[in-house]
């Protein structure tokens, strides 16, 4: 595995931890942790739906509705689908905006709820 494909992939333990250590010292609102998961679980299926689509010159998920799903909190499982499907890898405006959401929602999830 590529360290390109490690760097990202290390973000949602990073994350896991630092909830985890936020949770310690004050509770999230309940169900957070699993809607995190249901939510990125669902985000990985798209991604693997839009990946199959592509190939097949299908109708297409839009950029943008993708990376609204990851700012709410979709993220952890779009970070595992673009490097296990290859998919939204190689567009760097693309993923500049998805950094920057992922980064928004760790820091309000993080700082605020």
């Amino acid at each position: 595995m590529r360290v390109s494909s490690i760097l990202p992939l290390a973000s949602v333990p990073v994350f896991a931890g630092l909830f985890l250590w936020r949770a310690s010292w004050r509770a999230f609102p309940a169900g957070t942790p699993w809607i995190y998961l249901a939510v990125s679980i669902l985000l990985f299926v798209v991604y693997a739906v839009d990946k199959s689509a592509a190939r097949a010159g299908r109708w297409r998920i839009s950029e943008r509705n993708l990376l609204i799903v990851g700012a709410l909190g979709g993220w952890p499982g779009a970070v595992v689908a673009q490097q296990l499907l290859r998919h939204k890898t190689r567009k760097s405006s693309f993923q500049w905006a998805f950094w920057a959401t992922v980064t928004v929602n760790a820091v309000v999830v993080l700082a605020f709820v």
